[in-house]
């Protein structure tokens, strides 16, 4: 295994954007977006470089089978740290895997599961090619595979809002930038991607924002009402042309028939009823 390149950035990640007013943001929508796509608990969620949990210790608690599979041991700490905090049915449901994207078919012992997330990885890897076809490989049939990627589309934006306006004219043409923890980060397109996941034998169903408006405020959590801002989000990330100017872009794919789920993928299809098990969502 090499060197944990995430040990030093595990705290900030963490401790520091995660806990933010757009952190919470993106956990949130995220969430809403995947209980219009997932089947119902107990299906089999594996999360791809999913860190601390963020994303998926959500849908444990709504009783879903998860797995965590990171290459950082930093990282896979946090998740304990955050796992050892649930009550034992929740904590019985997860599984933490050291290792990376690439590998998650032999780390896992081949196992097909219902769901695939990956959110927040393509973007620090030099190619997608590699990871999205190991995460087609992981799922079912009728399977679900979720992909967050940092928008190519918006590169100018984030420097012209900060007066930075000859890297904002680069920007329109850039494929890559350097993210907010100050590690370089590269852009993808919902084409592209929908293509990859095609080739997979995975259909691209739907595609969404995730966040807009929240992105480019500094917005203190003591002051904010986080549950507004995040349902003003999620409006957003549902229709144009706010989705197309998020940062970042959520695609969700199936393998075969969805069974009726789905709609094309031009516009996110409308929410079925919400596996939630009466537990609400925590900030």
């Amino acid at each position: 295994m090499v060197e944990d390149a995430w040990k030093a950035l595990a705290d900030p990640f963490v401790d520091g954007a995660y806990a933010t007013v757009k952190g919470q943001v993106r956990t949130y929508v995220l969430h809403q977006q995947l209980l219009r796509h997932l089947p119902p608990p107990p299906a089999s969620v594996l999360d791809v470089g999913g860190g601390a949990g963020h994303q998926s210790l959500p849908l444990a608690r709504l009783g879903y089978d998860v797995t965590i599979l990171d290459p950082s041991t930093a990282m896979l700490t946090k998740a304990e740290e955050r796992v050892a905090q649930e009550p034992e049915d929740v904590r019985s449901r997860i599984r933490l895997v050291r290792a990376a994207g690439e590998a998650a078919v032999e780390a896992t012992g081949g196992r097909q599961f219902s769901a695939v997330l990956c959110h927040g990885v393509l973007m620090y890897l030099p190619a997608p090619e590699p990871l999205i076809e190991v995460l087609c490989r992981c799922i079912g049939p009728g399977g679900v595979v979720s992909v967050m990627a940092l928008n190519a589309g918006t590169m100018a934006v984030r420097p012209a809002l900060e007066h930075r306006w000859a890297e904002a004219l680069a920007g329109f043409d850039a494929t890559s930038e350097v993210g907010v923890l100050g590690t370089p980060t590269r852009g993808d397109t919902v084409a592209h991607l929908s293509e990859l996941l095609r080739r997979g034998g995975v259909e691209p169903r739907a595609w969404y924002g995730v966040w807009l408006f929240s992105d480019w405020m500094d917005l203190p959590v003591a002051d904010t009402d986080v549950e507004s801002v995040a349902e003003v989000e999620l409006q957003a990330s549902l229709r144009d042309p706010y989705r197309q100017l998020s940062r970042v872009f959520h695609l969700v794919g199936t393998r075969g028939s969805p069974g009726g789920a789905g709609g094309h993928l031009g516009w996110p299809r409308r929410a079925a009823a919400s596996p939630t098990n009466g537990e609400p969502y925590r900030f």
